[in-house]
């Protein structure tokens, strides 16, 4: 099973004679065994299982196993929601007295993590911008610098990443590229593919795709060897006592990132993904390829309309031939992009807020890349944490409106636009 739609469809789990069809939902937090040597080798790490559902259950494991399909990793794991799974991608590696680097133009629920929360708990990030060199980038790399992370398509400003650049400066260095690959989905982008070694998701946009299930998703390529560079990993590369001094990369080999994150991570901080939300996403992803092709197509309508219309100040999304992503996009997304974009309207905040407030069929809401459309303010909403200085370093605009199209027939969608702007 090669192409990417049947994956959609199959990946993951294949029905035995008699079996369920569709996964089932384990809802149970406990697993029940014999005896007590029996769930003694499963906290030893010793055997395979499932003893308690905060550290693994088997409809997490099923959806992972999927997407790490979709992705082209070796293994995956189900977090509650996309903010966890970046954390936990960074922390597997990192920690207090460590560095990272990563892309400025991130989402900025994301950059407050990095530059703040974890700051509190001793690990620096440096932002750089996704533009400048890779002599300029690789100048920010310390000899305690952990990782590199990046976004393929960044929320909101819309940029497609170089992910030649990025995995260049991190491999050069001896370290692992993280990308966040939640705005373009394995459909339209494999980061894999591009030399990143660590893929994430907010499995909660398009790939659950209906609003329906908040989760997150880590998937590893398997193809960073940590042990080569062991002095820089003690986390992977040397014994761990709370398991009786097992050395992750040593005993797993290529499983051993994933492994870590599980047995170490998830045991000590709970971020589960719920096994009911798991089958939700489960559900959204058969249908990812059909949607994702609807949205990039609705996208490109609404962008060139935005695009005509003067009483619009400017349009970015990379789908466009005058966007300056465009040629990257083609590049790393040849079937296209996303459903998001982001606009500005002529005028000051107030002609911006008088536009959204207008909208009919277009919801406000804290949520992007689903079925429905949606606008949402950065600089009032999900940015609102950030001073105006870190609004300019995270490429954020006071007038900038995160427009996710979504898949209802693009002329309302198109009107639905006009009578706002007529109000203004």
């Amino acid at each position: 099973m090669n192409g990417i739609d049947s994956k959609c469809v199959h990946g993951g789990y294949t029905p035995k004679n008699g079996e369920p069809r569709q996964i089932p939902i384990y809802q149970s937090t406990t697993f029940k065994y014999d005896s007590s040597d029996a769930m003694g080798a499963l906290f030893d790490l010793e055997a395979s299982g499932y003893f308690y559902t905060r550290l693994q259950n088997p409809t997490n494991d099923l959806v992972a196993a999927q997407l790490t399909e979709l992705e082209g990793g070796i293994a995956g794991m189900l977090t509650s929601s996309g903010q966890a799974a970046n954390f936990f991608a960074v922390f597997n590696i990192c920690e207090a007295g460590d560095h990272f680097i990563s892309s400025s133009s991130i989402y900025g629920g994301t950059f407050n993590l990095f530059g703040v929360t974890m700051k509190k708990m001793g690990i620096e990030c440096t932002f750089v911008d996704p533009e400048a060199s890779y002599e300029d980038i690789a100048k920010e790399i310390r000899p305690n610098t952990k990782l590199i992370f990046g976004e393929t398509i960044s929320n909101p400003v819309c940029a497609v990443l170089d992910f030649e650049k990025f995995a260049k400066v991190a491999h050069d260095n001896g370290i692992p590229f993280i990308v966040d690959n939640t705005f373009a989905t394995p459909v339209n982008c494999r980061p894999i593919e591009h030399g990143a070694d660590i893929v994430t998701h907010s499995t909660t946009k398009y790939l659950d795709g209906h609003a329906s299930g908040v989760g997150g998703a880590i998937i590893d390529s398997g193809n960073f060897d940590w042990m080569e560079y062991a002095d820089k990993f003690p986390g992977l590369c040397t014994p761990d006592e709370s398991y009786h001094g097992i050395t992750y990369a040593e005993k797993f080999g290529k499983g051993a990132y994933i492994t870590k994150a599980t047995v170490q991570l998830m045991r000590d901080l709970g971020s589960i993904q719920a096994p009911q939300n798991a089958y939700y996403l489960h559900l959204g992803i058969e249908s990812l390829h059909v949607r994702m092709a609807r949205h990039c197509e609705n996208a490109l309508k609404l962008a060139k309309f935005l695009e005509s219309d003067e009483r619009v100040a400017w349009v970015n999304y990379p789908g466009l031939e005058s966007n300056s992503s465009y040629e990257r996009a083609k590049k790393y997304m040849p079937k296209g992009t996303c459903g998001v974009m982001c606009f500005g309207i002529k005028g000051d905040r107030a002609t911006t807020v008088k536009f959204m407030d207008s909208l009919k069929l277009i919801s406000i809401v804290t949520h992007v890349a689903d079925a429905k459309s949606c606008v949402l303010h950065p600089a009032s909403h999900t940015h609102r944490q950030l001073s105006d200085e870190q609004l300019v370093e995270a490429g954020v605009k006071p007038d900038l409106i995160r427009f996710s199209v979504g898949i209802e027939d693009a002329d309302d969608l198109i009107a639905d636009i006009k009578q706002a702007l007529d109000q203004i």
